[in-house]
């Protein structure tokens, strides 16, 4: 379950109960589309009256769709400000998980030192990750460390984003 503020994880809940964190992000580079429901949950999270603190935050609204998978609606949201450091960090993320890993490492370059970065722990490195996805990727191999590290990493920016935006 994610860690976080009760207000977020309530918004959240729908998206939550349908696809716990322990069953989400498990790809590293997503193939075809997003999660078999995942579009009627985020739209129902952001419809509800819990979900007033997603509507407006489009920092939230990038990492709620890559969190099912759905990486051009997060990809049309995180493009919208490319000077806003957080939707940067959500397209760096969005271009790891298509696997355009160049790409990836070109928006963090632009990111640089992001606060939330500091936040994810245990040595986290983001150029390392896109690095080691890569490798995982290109040698057709699933690789646990990397999702959990991933979902951390999602976490944490989504706790991120509630608390600064």
């Amino acid at each position: 379950m994610l860690d976080g503020p009760g207000e977020l994880i309530e918004a959240l809940k729908p998206v939550l109960d349908a696809r716990p964190m322990d069953r989400a992000l498990m790809k590293l580079v997503v193939d075809g589309g997003g999660v078999s429901g995942g579009v009627a949950w985020v739209e129902s999270a952001i419809a509800r009256p819990e979900g007033k603190i997603l509507r407006g935050k489009p920092a939230l609204a990038a990492g709620l769709w890559l969190y099912v998978d759905e990486l051009d609606r997060s990809h049309k949201i995180s493009q919208t400000d490319e000077s806003d450091p957080t939707l940067s960090y959500w397209h760096g993320i969005m271009h790891r998980r298509e696997g355009d890993f160049s790409n990836s490492h070109y928006w963090f370059r632009r990111v640089g030192a992001h606060p939330a970065m500091a936040l994810v722990g245990g040595g986290y490195d983001v150029h390392r990750l896109i690095d080691d996805v890569e490798t995982a990727h290109r040698a057709g191999r699933a690789d646990e460390k990397l999702v959990a590290l991933q979902r951390r990493e999602w976490e944490t920016l989504m706790r991120w984003c509630y608390e600064n935006a």
